[in-house]
């Protein structure tokens, strides 16, 4: 890779981490990840911070980036195994709180990829919160990204 590319990488990499604020919500530390150039499905992850003094409730997300998508959890069955699950309900995000979207919990889940997932690309969608409304961001696609940096 040359180095006009990684410096163009890195860059882009920094604008994409800059927060984002409409109606009271902050999103911080957004990335997409799939699992590689044949992967049929990927994850979002995300900080989302609620500056207002009224509970919000994450509904819906629209993206272009795959046929789906669903807000996803993790859920214990009745062997003990961990699952992914739709939450048709949404997230809540409590008044003056955050909610943690991170792997291993709750997530946005992209099905029906319509394109490869590039590292150092982007995607563009819609988050719908009940109070907040539509926020539009782009997320960095991320596939070196190890860490569980969402996890506090």
């Amino acid at each position: 890779m040359s180095m006009i590319k990684k410096i163009l990488m890195v860059v882009t990499a920094i604008l994409f981490a800059a927060p984002v604020f409409a109606g009271g919500i902050e999103i911080n530390d957004a990335y997409a990840r799939s699992s590689g150039k044949m992967a049929k499905a990927g994850g979002v992850f995300m900080m989302i911070h609620n500056h207002t003094g009224a509970e919000d409730r994450l509904l819906e997300v629209r993206s272009d980036a795959a046929k789906m998508v669903q807000l996803h959890t993790h859920l214990k069955d009745e062997d003990g195994v961990m699952k992914m699950r739709h939450v048709p309900d949404g997230f809540d995000i409590p008044a003056h709180g955050m909610r943690s979207l991170k792997r291993g919990g709750d997530h946005l889940m992209f099905m029906g990829l319509v394109a490869p997932w590039e590292h150092g690309e982007a995607i563009q969608l819609t988050l719908v919160f009940e109070n907040a409304g539509e926020m539009m961001i782009e997320v960095p696609i991320d596939l070196e990204r190890k860490d569980m940096a969402h996890s506090h």
